[in-house]
């Protein structure tokens, strides 16, 4: 009788929760945001030389003083811009896809943030500078788009698999979205392996909220398959860290094994092959999502919240083996 009281509680409570998300999903829905793609990779593969002071004027912060016209026009000349060009045109001919869940994206940040204003989106090329994929400001944001062809590109074909995996056009939003939440988090320091999980933690719970549209796989940037396999060894690793006492650790080396991007994570055992990286960015996602779970506390003032408060007040479980 108790279990069925209880069972029946539980759906009542999931129930509720899930019409309290599908009303803020539709407010945020009529949210008005406007903006516009500018095409700037397509401006500048098919301008002429004359055309070139009247892009300078649009697009100053593009132009470096440095350097003269002359690198400029040699550049819009290039055979290797104009094979830019024409794979991004191939991909990005129609980028209405993207700018569509570019739209929710800011209308969840206006929803969430009522000081936001909508910034201007510019595309671009920057020969595959994969580091600098996207670049958020308080008024403009850049994508360039050589760097999301798609993972088996022949431009990629130097590059290792774990870096190529995300350069695919699926992850500009979500790579937005890892950008705009690195201006909301704060944190006071991040010297143990806990403060750094729980950082990238906050940073993926960022993505739930403000890209409930995309997948778990695609907010950490997993295969489905990587994310299953994290799903099904939560346990494992968990006692992996507390055994080895590792949450507190101020071992430099700790956040390259277990939190920045790698082919694998490094816990020297036969099953690193086996693991995808990042898996302390994984459970750092965990503990957060339970902490906001069993607490009462808002979603913008977590992003605040020390590391500490955050685990200690989780009530973290990890999945059963």
């Amino acid at each position: 009788m108790k279990k069925k009281l209880f069972l029946g509680l539980l759906i009542i409570a999931i129930t509720i929760s899930c019409n309290k998300d599908s009303k803020v999903e539709q407010d945020i829905a009529k949210i008005n945001v406007d903006f516009k793609v500018e095409r700037f990779d397509k401006l500048f593969a098919t301008a002429r030389p004359e055309d070139l002071p009247k892009l300078k004027t649009t697009y100053p912060f593009l132009f470096s003083k440095r350097i003269n016209d002359s690198v400029w026009i040699n550049s819009i000349k290039d055979t290797l811009q104009q094979h830019i060009f024409a794979e991004v045109d191939k991909t990005f001919g129609n980028f209405d896809e993207v700018t569509n869940d570019m739209k929710s994206l800011f209308q969840h940040l206006k929803y969430y943030d009522k000081s936001f204003t909508t910034p201007r989106v510019i595309t671009l090329t920057n020969y595959r500078d994969y580091r600098n994929k996207t670049i958020v400001t308080d008024t403009i944001v850049l994508i360039a788009l050589d760097n999301y062809l798609g993972k088996d590109h022949e431009f990629y074909t130097d590059l290792s698999k774990y870096l190529t995996l995300n350069m695919e056009p699926s992850q500009i939003v979500p790579d937005l979205a890892s950008d705009y939440a690195q201006k909301y988090i704060y944190q006071s320091q991040r010297k143990t392996l806990l403060d750094e999980m729980i950082y990238f933690g906050k940073q993926l719970y960022f993505k739930d909220k403000m890209i409930p549209f995309v997948s778990d796989a695609e907010k950490i940037g997993y295969t489905q398959e990587q994310l299953n396999w994290a799903i099904s060894n939560e346990s494992y690793i968990w006692r992996y860290f507390i055994e080895k006492e590792l949450l507190y650790s101020t071992d430099s080396s700790l956040p390259s094994r277990f939190v920045a991007p790698a082919p694998f994570t490094k816990f020297y055992l036969e099953l690193d092959s086996e693991s995808p990286g990042r898996l302390g960015q994984y459970m750092g996602w965990q503990i957060v999502r339970s902490y906001m779970e069993h607490n009462n506390v808002d979603f913008m003032d977590m992003l605040q919240t020390d590391p500490n408060k955050i685990f200690n007040d989780a009530k973290f479980k990890p999945r059963k083996e």
